[in-house]
């Protein structure tokens, strides 16, 4: 079965280009111009991934991020943003708002196409090896692609997971930032050092207790501490 691909995007140029690379690659493709009925397509269609643009008339990206990683039944859908604006604050709100990934204009379409497969596949859940990893009260469950603190599940992006996963099956092992982003990014781009760092943050703040357990090795990366 062909993956569905929502995009939403208001520059007809640029949506035709992702819409016919698209199908060349076997997606199938779902098109919006407007933010609001944007939204709609995706709450009703549940597609298996999300490219959003950051300005949209209606109801802006970052606006439709949040209802949708609000939703039980959206939550876990991967976003990639699609946007102008390259300032890195832009980028922070967006990861701190739950999107995967980032792209700014102007962009490859064959990068697009190759994040989105890397996202598709982290969405899948492919892993290794399902075995459960536990450590004190944090248990994680590849096979069921859950985490829980002494037993009370712990809400993560997909993105989120798989890092804890990385570090952790590592633990006491000194993870550099390029071995994170192509372990759990799949992909390595100059400048992006930022993007693990905010995901990091996040990962702390959801992380209680066991936030102290990811220790930063300054000038090189993190590490689990055991």
């Amino acid at each position: 079965m062909r993956k569905r691909i929502l995009v939403v995007e208001d520059d007809q140029d640029i949506l035709s280009l992702i819409e016919w690379h698209l199908k060349a690659e076997g997606y199938q493709p779902l098109i919006e111009k407007d933010g609001q009925r944007g939204l709609d397509v995706a709450l009703r269609e549940k597609p298996d991934l999300i490219v959003l643009d950051l300005m949209l008339p209606s109801l802006d990206g970052l606006e439709i991020c949040k209802v949708l990683k609000k939703n039980e039944a959206t939550e876990h859908i991967p976003v990639i943003m699609l946007t102008a604006k390259g300032e890195e604050i832009d980028r922070i709100i967006g990861f701190e708002l739950g999107a995967d990934d980032y792209m700014v204009k102007p962009f490859s379409p064959r990068e697009l196409l190759l994040r989105i497969k890397v996202v598709i596949r982290r969405a899948a859940g492919i892993s290794e090896k399902p075995v459960i990893i536990r450590y004190d009260g944090l248990v994680i469950d590849p096979e069921r692609h859950t985490v829980t603190i002494d037993e009370v599940p712990l809400e993560l992006t997909i993105t989120e997971y798989n890092l804890l996963f990385e570090l952790v099956k590592t633990k006491g092992r000194v993870l550099t930032r390029d071995h994170l982003l192509d372990r759990v990014w799949g992909y390595r781009f100059e400048g992006y050092h930022r993007t693990v760092d905010t995901h990091i943050r996040r990962l702390r703040q959801k992380l209680g207790s066991f936030a102290e357990n990811i220790e930063t090795v300054r000038g090189i990366g993190y590490r689990f501490k055991e």
